[in-house]
């Protein structure tokens, strides 16, 4: 198995996903595209691909996970379905950009944020 397929196949997996992936995931979807794919090599191409700017590591609250997502130029915050574990990439307009570069009571300095929304998606809502 070349490397530069099964890196395709990884990036192919977040960038069909509606969403953040966690390791096990994209190996799972990327494995579909390329069998024999291991899950060891998923973990190596997501630290490589990470290092080269390719992917972006997500750390979400309450999560010991770490997810991926491709690199995205746009600012973006994220949904956690509490029923079924999945999580969505929001283009909504952040509400909290405007605190960026402020200076917040008490002397904090605020440089960057995320935000993660928590509730039922759609289809889970829908049951």
């Amino acid at each position: 198995m070349h490397k530069t397929s099964q890196r395709r196949a990884i990036l192919r997996a977040l960038e069909e996903a509606p969403g953040p992936l966690t390791p096990q995931e994209v190996f799972e979807s990327a494995s579909r595209h390329h069998p024999g794919l291991g899950l060891a090599t998923v973990y190596r191409n997501l630290g490589t691909l990470a290092q080269r700017g390719k992917v972006t590591v997500v750390h979400l609250p309450n999560e010991t996970t770490t997810r991926y997502e491709p690199k995205r130029a746009a600012h973006h915050h994220h949904f956690s379905c509490e029923d079924c574990g999945r999580v969505y990439e929001l283009d909504a307009t952040c509400p909290v950009a405007v605190l960026e570069g402020a200076t917040l009571p008490g002397g904090f300095q605020v440089r960057d944020h995320s935000l993660t929304l928590y509730g039922s998606c759609p289809a889970c809502a829908a049951r």
